[in-house]
């Protein structure tokens, strides 16, 4: 019999890259994504804002990308990892782990911010990388207990992934690593928290 985990459509998966692309073509259509002034104006991540009661910014941010090559970055890795997360969870679960993800991120970054910036040039920020980055952290997990493997994917994969994803943020401008690091712990957490490795049914015929 078909496996219904492995079969199931991922539909908050795929509902959230819809969402993501809907958003920047209307951001493109209404203004210009890489104008920092512009996106800030719009729901981007701001320290002095958020810090005066506007903490919805901390969800809209995660929605929000600099560029179309941003975007198609983001969502392509979404795409490709998403499914796989959104099987195992199950869908409700899936967009919990995201969204505390991306929140979360933001948050982190947010205080990273605030304790060690010097406070004379904040940065604007906006992006689902630590949303994806969650997702990554909670697949690692999910891999992790069930001995390395969960469908196509492998505990080598993903640390080969996180390793070369991390290096490329370090080492290039303009990249919210704090947000990257934060939500792969977090996505790791909320794992833990929510993914239960399913029973194998051991009846013969």
């Amino acid at each position: 019999m078909p496996d219904n985990r492995t079969s199931r459509l991922p539909v908050v998966n795929l509902t959230i890259i819809a969402v993501n692309f809907l958003y920047f073509g209307y951001l493109e259509i209404i203004g210009d994504t890489e104008n920092t002034v512009f996106m800030a104006a719009h729901g981007a991540l701001y320290l002095p804002a958020v810090l005066q009661g506007e903490y919805w910014r901390l969800l809209t941010s995660v929605f929000m990308h600099f560029g179309i090559g941003h975007i198609v970055n983001n969502m392509l890795v979404l795409y490709v990892l998403g499914d796989n997360l959104e099987r195992a969870l199950g869908s409700v679960k899936y967009l919990v782990l995201y969204l505390a993800c991306g929140v979360g991120a933001n948050a982190v970054s947010l205080w990273f911010d605030w304790t060690f910036s010097t406070h004379e040039v904040l940065a604007v920020s906006a992006g689902a990388s630590g949303a994806v980055f969650g997702v990554v952290g909670g697949l690692l997990y999910a891999v992790a207990v069930n001995r390395g493997r969960l469908e196509d994917l492998s505990t080598r994969q993903l640390a080969v992934m996180i390793l070369l994803s991390l290096y490329f943020g370090f080492t290039s401008t303009g990249v919210n690593n704090t947000a990257h690091v934060a939500g792969l712990a977090i996505g790791i957490i909320m794992g833990l928290i929510l993914y239960r490795k399913p029973r194998r049914n051991n009846r013969f015929n």
